[in-house]
């Protein structure tokens, strides 16, 4: 017990939620993320930046504050596009088998108590829906279009606070 504690002593900004956030960052600020996607549904960039800010809520202690926090996102969804993913022959004629949604989303991400750490990024995530389903049920499917957009609230997490 005694080699262990000057382990956990010494790593004084590393958390076991996995963060790396610097003791004297205290807020965040989450600005709404516009929906520049021509043809994604209309709840698209409200969802998004609510569940960005409850997974920050969730995984830190950070409090929201609508402006000017110690760390501050702001960006623009830019890509919601369907596309044939995996084309099969049927009846001697290729088809799609699997149609892929993917959404793209770019990210300003600046730290105001270490500026090293401040970066612009595209993050992107996809999902495979059969070809039979109908798009129009895609898009009004919150819970599928959610699947898509954690994966990339995680990926945004983990390069902001997680340095991963």
């Amino acid at each position: 017990m005694l080699l262990v504690w000057p382990v956990v002593a010494g790593c004084s900004v590393y958390s076991f939620t996995g963060t790396n956030i610097d003791p004297t960052v205290k807020n965040i600020s989450i600005q709404t993320f516009q929906n520049n996607a021509s043809n994604g549904p209309s709840f698209l960039s409200q969802r998004f930046t609510e569940d960005l800010k409850d997974y920050f809520q969730r995984n830190t202690s950070l409090k929201i504050t609508p402006r000017d926090g110690d760390l501050q996102f702001e960006g623009q969804i830019i890509a919601y596009d369907f596309a044939p993913a995996a084309i099969q022959k049927q009846n001697g004629v290729d088809q799609a088998g699997v149609n892929r949604l993917t959404v793209q989303v770019r990210v300003r991400f600046t730290n105001t108590k270490d500026p090293k750490q401040d970066f612009e990024q595209t993050f992107q995530s996809y999902d495979d829906f059969p070809a039979t389903q109908d798009v129009a049920r895609i898009n009004n499917d919150p819970t599928a279009i959610r699947r898509i957009t954690n994966n990339i609230i995680t990926d945004v997490f983990n390069k902001s606070v997680a340095n991963w």
